[in-house]
């Protein structure tokens, strides 16, 4: 049999594609493909999944494609940017982009198409209308989201969350909810979820979870999810989790306008801060394929035969690196995980540029300084010609 495709070399073994499935693993596959990639001393993953991210129009939203070629993250769960009234936009989106994009719907129906809010008017988180929404749109829809602190429901408490439970019931899906300020308290929120339900935002340093509450909640089956985000993750708090077995389940970037440029940046940083908390390589793995795979009933997440080739290649540098997190806490990484090629179905994504940022993104002085260094280094390169007179062959020689 031709493969379309074969990953020759890499570890943990040889990978072999076929009209955008994987076909066969092994040591030592035959070398018949139309193309064959020798990835030798480089780690074969499938591709990333990324839980919990903003690719919808409204406020948080970006471009996924730009950052999937170099990150490896080929499954950008869009985590409630649209509600009822706005999943059309997302939809959009979703068909026009290389990588997957299924979707967490907002109870709230208006999504997230300003900063907060969303959820101070109840009329807008309408049950009937979101179960309604969930059920003709079971192609793209995986789940529900709420958000649940101060800003966003104001005086509403968790009834917000009750509604997107409900939702959840009726139709069989899980409900992410994120937590941050409060009122209302995080034991309100958490001894409501229900077993694979998922909490994002789970090593937050605002909303500390680390209580009584949060261990009933794993040991009924409630997942932990990172959640990084501009505000979400600190390093201390996930420090003194892993020291009680509270670990997250996941691992997620919460990308958007406002962490896409730091202090995120994308998932392999983020997975490498996991590992400067000592969390070995193969379970960070584990938080950023199979496990989120299985949370959301996910295609991919696997190097199964049969599985779509949805495929990352990464050098794994011993290069220790310091690393931040949202409250500019710092550790060091063992090791830098280095995006060689990324594949969606079996095709490879090829190399894109973000759009600039928009303008009400928060960005400090420096950071604009290195976007627009990075523009002109970019603009000189292409400026340049590409090889010299050594390097090209006469393509129409003269006859006379």
């Amino acid at each position: 049999m031709t493969y379309d495709l074969l990953l020759a070399g890499g570890d943990p073994f040889d990978v072999a594609v076929t009209a955008g499935v994987i076909t066969a693993t092994g040591p030592g596959l035959p070398r018949d493909a139309h193309t064959v990639v020798d990835v030798s001393g480089l780690l074969v993953t499938p591709g990333l999944i990324d839980l919990h991210t903003h690719v919808g129009p409204g406020y948080w939203g970006i471009a996924p494609d730009p950052i999937a070629w170099h990150t490896g993250v080929t499954t950008w769960v869009d985590a409630g940017s649209a509600g009822a009234y706005t999943l059309d936009g997302l939809r959009q989106v979703a068909a026009t982009t290389a990588v997957r994009v299924p979707a967490l719907l907002n109870i709230a129906a208006l999504g997230l198409a300003g900063r907060t809010g969303e959820s101070r008017d109840l009329t807008t988180c309408d049950v009937p209308l979101a179960i309604d929404t969930v059920q003709r749109n079971r192609d793209l829809i995986r789940g529900l989201k709420v958000r649940i602190d101060r800003d966003t429901v104001g005086a509403n408490g968790v009834e917000p969350l009750r509604r997107g439970l409900a939702v959840g019931e009726a139709c069989g899906v899980p409900v992410m909810v994120h937590i941050g300020t409060t009122p209302p308290a995080l034991e309100e929120v958490l001894d409501l979820l229900r077993p694979g339900d998922i909490v994002t935002h789970s090593a937050s340093g605002i909303a500390s979870p680390l209580g009584p509450a949060v261990r009933a909640a794993v040991d009924r089956g409630v997942l932990l999810d990172l959640g990084h985000g501009s505000g979400g993750f600190a390093f201390d708090v996930l420090d003194r989790q892993l020291g009680l077995g509270l670990g997250p389940h996941t691992i997620s970037t919460d990308l958007h306008c406002r962490s896409l440029y730091g202090p995120v940046f994308d998932l392999p940083t983020t997975m490498a801060k996991v590992l400067a908390a000592g969390v070995p390589l193969p379970d960070v793995l584990a938080m950023v394929t199979a496990r989120p795979a299985r949370a959301l009933g996910l295609p991919g997440g696997t190097l199964d035969v049969g599985a779509p080739a949805d495929l990352a290649v990464f050098e794994v540098r011993a290069e220790p690196h310091e690393l931040v997190d949202s409250h500019r806490q710092t550790r060091v990484a063992p090791v830098r995980l280095i995006n060689v090629a990324t594949y969606v179905g079996g095709r490879r994504l090829p190399p894109a540029w973000p759009a600039a940022p928009p303008p009400w993104s928060p960005l400090t002085p420096a950071q604009r300084a290195a976007l627009a260094h990075r523009e002109q280094a970019l603009r000189d390169l292409l400026n340049t010609p590409l090889v010299g007179a050594e390097a090209l062959e006469e393509q129409f020689p003269r006859t006379s």
